[in-house]
């Protein structure tokens, strides 16, 4: 079964962060294999995910990684909905990254929800998903609640720490990107949480970790065991989302293992 492994605050670890590996080949090969089982780990405690405590009813976006969709994320966006939110997807087709007015487009669409009901947006992104809810959050904090990253590539080496890295370099040539490259390591003024696996199989996951020195007090790093592609399939990630979102808007407190988080959490320190 998939699980949550150790909940640790942001640090640094002593690898050069301008030049990461990308995943050993090994992990990248068994990605379809482990997200196969991480479904089947989701199916044996969906009952028990489903009976949390419900939130208070804010809005939510969940948003997709490079090449994928709205329907990708449809489960993990039901079950949201299931404990009270008013979930939306992101709305704008296959996410093939920045390019064009596509940031700029999903901020309108970011602040049209914020003023149709009255509050800020928590943005959970899966992937390339999640730096495009940083930056969302970066440039205009009054629309966005919090932050909640899975396996998103904002560190420091990234262009070398990933597989799709010159696909995605190719659709997005660097010179046209809408976003500071510079500070994409950088997070953004909310509560933000980084979710990441050692598992992962297509980013290094040290570049999905947030760095002490480019954090502030609301920011935490959550490790899962897992793969990249099954993240928004994950027991454990489902459960940490909605424990964070759970969070009151004036009192962001780090995640703990308590309750039901047991039957999911292996011993740590």
């Amino acid at each position: 079964m998939a699980m949550f492994g150790d909940v640790v605050m942001p640090g640094t670890d002593g690898v050069d962060p301008h030049y990461l590996p990308p995943p050993a080949a090994w992990l990248a090969l068994t990605e379809p294999q482990r997200v196969v089982l991480e479904v089947a780990s989701l199916a044996s405690v969906r009952r028990l995910l489903e009976n949390l405590e419900p939130g208070d009813g804010h809005p939510v976006m969940v948003l997709p990684g490079f090449l994928g969709s709205d329907a990708y994320n449809a489960s993990l966006r039901r079950f949201l909905a299931g404990l009270g939110y008013k979930v939306h997807g992101w709305g704008q087709g296959r996410n093939l990254g920045p390019r064009g007015n596509a940031l700029e487009t999903l901020m309108e669409r970011v602040a049209m929800l914020r003023d149709r009901y009255g509050e800020p947006l928590s943005l959970v992104g899966h992937s390339l998903g999640g730096i495009f809810a940083r930056e969302l959050a970066r440039e205009d904090p009054s629309t966005v609640r919090q932050v909640i990253t899975l396996g998103s590539p904002f560190g420091r080496g990234r262009h070398s720490a990933s597989y799709p890295a010159r696909l995605f370099e190719a659709l997005n040539p660097t010179d046209d990107l809408p976003v500071a490259l510079d500070d994409l390591h950088r997070a953004p003024p909310v509560p933000t949480t980084a979710v990441y696996s050692k598992g992962d199989g297509i980013v290094n996951w040290r570049t999905a970790f947030q760095n002490l020195d480019f954090a502030h007090a609301s920011t935490q790093n959550i490790q899962v065991r897992g793969s990249h592609c099954g993240m928004t399939l994950n027991p454990a990630v489902w459960y940490l989302i909605a424990d964070r979102l759970r969070q009151s808007i004036d009192n962001w407190k780090p995640f703990s293992v308590s309750g039901v988080a047991r039957v999911l959490v292996p011993k740590h320190g």
